[in-house]
């Protein structure tokens, strides 16, 4: 097809794990971290993704134009709750990705508090609720940050 982010997508080597988060957290971290099509999106927008909380606001007050467009949809939910997960990691003292044996990344707290930013990401996508920098405000909340 020679769409570059569906060639490395099918190239993409396997689903981070437990083990993978626990020998690798950088590694996974990073790889969690991409989010290609949100990116794209955010860029199209005018927007950069410096996994800042600021980045988080802005991203919620995009237009969702990509809700009419069901091709990029699904993919960018989950792009929107790694890039989530990622905010949380970097700024929330404490949290770190755990993944499920089913390979759903989670973000876990300090207080071992777990939040599925890919349902969260794919609940923004969909009807923009929760706000992207709500979920991060509880996060940092719960952390006693």
């Amino acid at each position: 097809m020679g769409v570059s982010f569906f060639d490395k997508w099918r190239k993409a080597p396997a689903a981070p794990s437990a083990t993978s988060v626990a020998t690798d957290p950088q590694g996974v971290a990073e790889l969690l971290s991409e989010c290609e099509l949100l990116r794209v999106q955010a860029a199209d927008a005018g927007l950069e993704l410096d996994a800042s909380v600021a980045s988080l606001d802005a991203l919620d007050q995009l237009t969702p134009r990509w809700r009419d467009a069901p091709e990029t949809f699904a993919g960018l939910g989950n792009d929107a709750g790694l890039y989530l997960g990622t905010v949380i990691v970097r700024t929330v003292p404490g949290a770190c990705w755990q993944v499920w044996p089913d390979a759903r990344p989670m973000i876990r707290l300090a207080s071992g508090r777990e939040i599925d930013v890919v349902a969260a990401g794919e609940s923004w996508a969909a009807v923009g609720v929760p706000e992207l920098a709500q979920v991060h405000a509880e996060a940092a909340e719960g952390s006693g940050a």
